[in-house]
């Protein structure tokens, strides 16, 4: 607490923990803060996905490290291909161990989906969690991931480059993917060399940030007598 209010000596904070860390340093701290960390991150799935490709992004986002802030959280299905393809891409998560909650819909196409509540959808489980939604359209999509997110990053799997261009200039995240799974957000990824931070704020670094997105700007200047009129 002292030192969130060491103002004369220290420039800027950056929490780095759990979500409960991070509150209390931005709403505490008289410091200037980095806000970062927490990944309530989304897949979108569209109606011409390649569904196999689908299935490899989804399960490597959510499994390969579930506890981390760039591990996928919430998966949404276009409704057109979500009968077909929500049995398959359920299944290959519940063999890895992960428990699927979800909406209406996805309950009534997978049985083995428990209802998912009004707080799952801002939920960051850190935990082999997800929970599935099926939306009409990609808009309805974009709507849903930008009043539940948490600005981390989220990927659209498509094979319409004008889909996948719409989802990420109209997603108000750090990092937006397309057909790539959400585990690349990471400052050594990135070519940033060490992580310091994965910046979910817009002032001023965002996303990964290595020791370059942190420098700030000194001008030094020489002259012989100038003045200004």
């Amino acid at each position: 607490q002292e030192m969130m209010n060491l103002t004369n000596y220290i420039d800027v904070l950056i929490p780095r923990g759990g979500r409960g860390l991070i509150q209390r340093v931005v709403k505490t701290a008289t410091v200037p803060v980095i806000e970062t960390g927490a990944g309530n991150c989304h897949i979108y799935i569209d109606k011409d996905a390649d569904l196999k490709m689908a299935t490899a992004i989804t399960v490597n986002a959510k499994v390969q490290r579930p506890s981390v802030c760039n591990a996928a959280e919430k998966l949404l299905i276009h409704k057109d291909v979500a009968k077909q393809y929500l049995p398959t891409v359920a299944r290959a998560l519940i063999d890895h161990g992960v428990q699927l909650r979800g909406d209406q819909t996805a309950c009534e196409i997978v049985p083995e989906i428990a209802p998912a509540t009004t707080e799952d959808w801002d939920t960051e489980y850190n935990d082999l969690i997800m929970a599935v939604k099926v939306v009409d359209d990609l808009d309805k999509a974009i709507n849903h991931i930008n009043n539940h997110s948490t600005h981390h990053s989220e990927t659209i799997i498509t094979n319409s480059l004008e889909r996948g261009r719409q989802f990420q200039e109209q997603i108000d995240s750090a990092c937006v993917y397309v057909n790539a799974s959400t585990r690349f957000t990471d400052g050594g990824m990135f070519g940033f060399g060490a992580e310091i931070g994965i910046s979910t704020q817009k002032l001023h670094a965002r996303g990964p940030m290595g020791l370059h997105q942190l420098t700030t700007i000194k001008y030094e200047i020489t002259g012989n007598g100038q003045v200004r009129k």
